[in-house]
């Protein structure tokens, strides 16, 4: 079973939220990891079970990025913020780094989180 990441700045939560509550069928053929405030905000409203691994500005991103190192993570949903300075933009560009040096699609709204899920994934 693939594993997928859900992840969301404060101010795009809601949209995950929605977004997940509307391929919530789809989503159950995956593992599901956040960072802990983005699984803590679905699994309270729509108990899917998504595994914390950490807050995002204290190192969530890059336990991710380590995820993806390890082979641990196939896909990755990230609702940004491009609007908001961020405190921890550093890491935030070290995961997309290091998503986009291994070949793991990332999605960073909503039309690409719809493409990625809606794709069957064929490994390089």
């Amino acid at each position: 079973m693939e594993t997928m990441a859900l992840v969301a700045h404060n101010q795009k939560k809601n949209e995950l939220l929605e977004w997940v509550k509307e391929n919530r069928e789809k989503l159950k053929q995956f593992k599901l990891i956040g960072t802990s405030s983005t699984a803590e905000v679905v699994n309270n409203i729509l108990e899917l079970g998504i595994e914390p691994f950490g807050h995002g500005p204290e190192g969530g991103d890059i336990l991710l990025a380590a995820k993806i190192l390890e082979d641990q993570v196939q896909r990755i949903v990230f609702f940004m913020d491009p609007h908001t300075p961020h405190s921890h933009e550093h890491d935030i560009q070290t995961l997309i780094r290091t998503a986009v040096s291994n070949n793991i699609p990332i999605a960073l709204n909503r039309a690409s989180a719809d493409f990625l899920l809606g794709e069957e994934r064929k490994k390089a």
